[in-house]
């Protein structure tokens, strides 16, 4: 066999196999069959992208970010959220100085083109209470996607006056963000609301420490219309959420009931039973104090029959006044029945 003929027997070969392999590439796949990705594939990030990023923040690194593929802002195949765009760099910005860096960042120097694990490097925008960006720079980060439903009213709010950053609160990277849950959610509002942290320590309580009950079930912390942050117009449609029964309307209504639920019940803790203002009878007194029967009998004078119930003495008002929400009772005028 001759040298030429030797050359074009085996360049015929290698263009059989190449045609072979491109056959079967362009195969579909059958059902079941499982195929794996080709490692020859270029990297689907983009060059400044994750795939940078976690060479340093690995689990290892003071700020590991792997569980953030864990949660939706990592999922590519919703256009709405930053691996959809630029990953990493849709949130903290550019990461090297160039043509897309604003001018802030070009000053600050963002990350410089050739760094290295451990090697010290200029910021790039950073999120949360230890951040040396201004809070209205975090935040409107996250507003740019998170404008819609209750955060309308971020604006003005108690929250963003007071200049809380959005990471203050919420934890990103992390699989299941702990200001979301029952459990976890008091803990990051008890950081800031002290007061109200110890009310939760009082004999009669909502459960909310307990996990059962979170802050947001009663208010909207990214802002409102009402004062403290109340998620209903009014403080009574707040309550009637969980407690319907008191809504009413009734055939006899009692006043305070129908104006406001504070008059005599505390929303957080008490030291009283049922989160109540004061201790019956003097939480009655404060407006049962001239009309009708003596609300502290010594004697029958001014009862009915002349003798003082054992009842009465006691100071149990709802001992006998027992539908002090109100009454829908054809004879429930005096809210006994």
């Amino acid at each position: 066999m001759t040298k030429n003929r030797q050359v074009f027997l085996a360049t015929f070969l290698l263009f059989g196999i190449a045609f072979s392999f491109q056959v079967l590439a362009q195969e579909p796949a059958q059902p079941g069959e499982r195929i794996l990705p080709n490692p020859n594939d270029p990297t689907a990030y983009t060059e400044k992208g994750a795939d940078t990023c976690l060479k340093c923040h690995d689990e290892e690194s003071e700020f590991p970010v792997f569980n953030i593929f864990k949660t939706r802002h990592a999922v590519r195949g919703d256009a709405r959220t930053p691996f959809a765009k630029l990953q990493c760099e849709t949130c903290h910005g550019p990461g090297g100085v160039d043509a897309t860096a604003t001018q802030a960042m070009r000053e600050r120097g963002g990350h410089i083109a050739k760094v290295r694990k451990g090697e010290p490097r200029p910021p790039m925008l950073n999120f949360g209470a230890k951040s040396k960006d201004p809070v209205t720079t975090q935040n409107k980060m996250c507003l740019q996607c998170h404008e819609r439903q209750n955060r309308m009213d971020w604006q003005g709010s108690t929250h963003a006056n007071n200049e809380v950053s959005c990471a203050s609160c919420h934890t990103v990277h992390a699989p299941r963000d702990p200001v979301l849950t029952a459990s976890g959610q008091p803990d990051k509002c008890f950081a800031c609301h002290l007061k109200q942290r110890a009310d939760f320590h009082k004999p009669s309580v909502h459960p909310v420490r307990f996990g059962i009950l979170p802050c947001s079930e009663c208010h909207s912390t990214h802002g409102s219309s009402t004062a403290s942050l109340l998620k209903k117009p009014t403080l009574n449609q707040t309550c009637f959420q969980c407690h319907a029964d008191k809504r009413g309307p009734f055939l006899w209504e009692h006043a305070p009931v129908a104006e406001d639920c504070s008059l005599c019940h505390l929303p957080h803790g008490s030291i009283n039973p049922s989160l109540l203002v004061k201790r019956p009878p003097l939480l009655c007194q404060q407006c049962h104090s001239q009309a009708g029967h003596p609300s502290v009998a010594y004697t029958g004078a001014g009862l009915p029959g002349g003798t003082p119930s054992a009842y009465l003495l006691a100071g149990g008002c709802t001992n006998c006044h027992s539908q002090v929400h109100g009454s829908n009772h054809p004879s429930g005028v005096k809210l006994m029945r």
